[in-house]
């Protein structure tokens, strides 16, 4: 028997899909079920100004919104993605697009910030059964080489997508109803996915699966979230409190168990031997970089346009609408680029024209025009995210036997997410630490026929206070004052968002020098250390 055979049994891992055009049509509902996963967290981005000033929460209570989902979507990606590949992937994913419709029901009737938040950490749940199931089906499903290229490139180009029609349906939502009909918006798509799902998407698992690794699922999910916690609370209990470095130690000697764990157990949840293959390791670390950008980028920018150019929602939207393009457009084409010279560097190509957008980003003061000095740095940040995630998508899983597909998906998205989740959480309280130390002595000194107590509360913690100080009634005498403190909330996020755009900046360009010097530059090479790998699995099971 062949290393390929060995690699692959042909016998329970998938229905028999003969048809191009069915192959295609499945791709188009599993690219479905992913733009309702990637949706929920675009569309909730544009919803934080009325989030925060209908509930009267600040940055930290806002990142929460955004992180409680990430979170739980982060730290079950591998367990899920296991579970898929013992049970069935469609199975899971349908189970998942049911859970996120109903628990999409119970975001739409929330009426507290802790409400919104245990929604969208139950959403994150079941959004994590739907992620790594819809690649690894697309693997399973392409067996030729140049048709999973395209249909990654689908899925990749699929969350550039949902960034376009995220805040513009948002805002259109946002302009005609509440808040809460971001949630609502979730449950028709959840269930044409799910009627979609089993009409047309073949069944897939592997043929062999261990023990599922419960106490790694355990840790890897206690340690992410400490840590994230830490950090998004570090402004609040201070940088070297002993809270926020107490959680820190904390969650990294939970990280180290983890590790430990995976080392040593028989049934890992994270096969470890896989980062000592580069085409594996590498492109995960560049992808991670890059949703670390890109998330603290739209979190950031939220509170740009709506806070300090003070766009409504739908404004808001058709603002971000270039950057949605980019990546929708970049995305299939740097795959297919990849293919013809090499997926370093395009990856590295991408990588420096992120941290480029980064970088013009942090120039944006509050005199900045969209035109000459936003769009260049959205446009900019967009396509190098494009550029990096469709050809690291593909090299990571095509580094791995289709056996493994559902967990090989789930490290990718565990990769992104997390990535992504820290973006919000370390760029977030950057903002915020340098927002509340310059804005606060301020905010003190205003009059109180100005601003009440609640509303110099609200008013120190997120510059998106902007919208309700603009719309109060005050005497005509008190303009020049409101106008003086508008101006200086909107200076000093600006400066805390230059500081966060820089150390981002940072981390994308140190990325790209590791894959730039790590990572083979010739596809032969590649090719030859994948087959190296899988051949010493295949005589290892022999």
């Amino acid at each position: 028997m062949t290393t390929l055979e060995r690699t692959n049994p042909p016998d329970n891992r998938v229905e028999l899909i003969s048809s191009r055009a069915r192959r295609f049509a499945a791709l188009a509902v599993i690219c479905l079920a992913e733009l309702l996963v990637v949706l929920d967290n675009t569309i909730v981005n544009v919803a934080l100004p009325s989030i925060g000033v209908e509930l009267h929460t600040g940055v930290s209570g806002l990142q929460w919104v955004v992180d409680a989902y990430t979170l739980t979507f982060a730290g079950l990606l591998l367990a899920c993605g296991n579970l898929g590949d013992r049970y069935g992937r469609r199975r899971i994913m349908i189970i998942g697009l049911i859970g996120v419709g109903v628990l999409s029901v119970a975001g739409a009737n929330a009426e507290t910030l802790g409400q919104v938040i245990a929604a969208r950490a139950a959403m994150g749940v079941f959004a994590a059964a739907v992620f790594p199931a819809t690649l690894a089906l697309i693997i399973n499903i392409f067996t030729d080489t140049r048709e999973r290229a395209l249909a990654i490139a689908a899925w990749t180009a699929m969350a550039g997508f949902a960034i376009a029609i995220g805040p513009m349906s948002g805002g259109w939502l946002l302009e005609h109803f509440s808040w809460h009909s971001v949630f609502w918006i979730n449950v028709p798509v959840a269930a044409v996915a799910v009627i979609a799902t089993l009409l047309l998407v073949p069944e897939s698992k592997a043929s062999v699966v261990g023990r599922l690794d419960i106490p790694g699922i355990v840790l890897s999910v206690a340690g992410i979230t400490l840590l994230v916690w830490s950090i998004i609370e570090a402004p609040r209990y201070g940088w070297l409190s002993l809270a926020t470095l107490g959680g820190v130690a904390v969650a990294a000697v939970l990280l180290g168990a983890f590790v430990w764990w995976q080392l040593r157990t028989a049934t890992p949840i994270l096969d470890m031997r896989l980062f000592r293959i580069r085409r594996f390791s590498l492109p995960a670390l560049a992808i991670a970089i890059a949703y670390f950008s890109m998330f603290g980028f739209l979190f950031l920018i939220t509170q740009y346009f709506q806070g300090v150019r003070e766009y409504t929602p739908l404004e808001f939207g058709i603002a971000s609408l270039p950057f949605a393009v980019s990546v929708a457009v970049g995305a299939p084409i740097a795959t297919l680029l990849a293919q013809r010279i090499g997926t370093t560097a395009v990856i590295v190509f991408g990588l420096l024209l992120t941290g480029l957008g980064l970088y013009l980003g942090g120039l944006v003061d509050v005199d900045s025009t969209y035109l000459a000095d936003v769009l260049p740095s959205m446009v900019s940040m967009a396509l190098g995210l494009a550029i990096v995630q469709g050809p690291a998508t593909e090299s990571i899983m095509s580094s791995l036997p289709l056996d493994e597909a559902g967990a090989g998906s789930a490290v990718n998205d565990t990769t992104r997410e997390i990535g992504g989740t820290l973006g919000v959480a370390v760029l977030g309280s950057i903002v915020a630490s340098y927002y509340s130390t310059k804005i606060s002595p301020i905010i003190d000194r205003v009059p109180a026929m100005l601003m009440n107590d609640d509303e110099k509360g609200f008013a120190r913690a997120t510059v998106l206070s902007v919208l309700e100080i603009r719309k109060r009634e005050i005497p005509t005498m008190l303009e020049p004052q409101r106008e003086n403190l508008i101006t200086a909330m909107k200076s000093a996020v600006l400066q805390g968002s230059q500081t966060a755009s820089l150390v981002a900046t940072g981390a994308v360009v140190v990325c790209a020098i590791i894959v730039a010097i790590f990572l083979p530059w010739a596809p032969s090479r590649e090719n030859a250390v994948l087959l190296a790998w899988r051949k010493d699995e295949a005589d290892s099971q022999a």
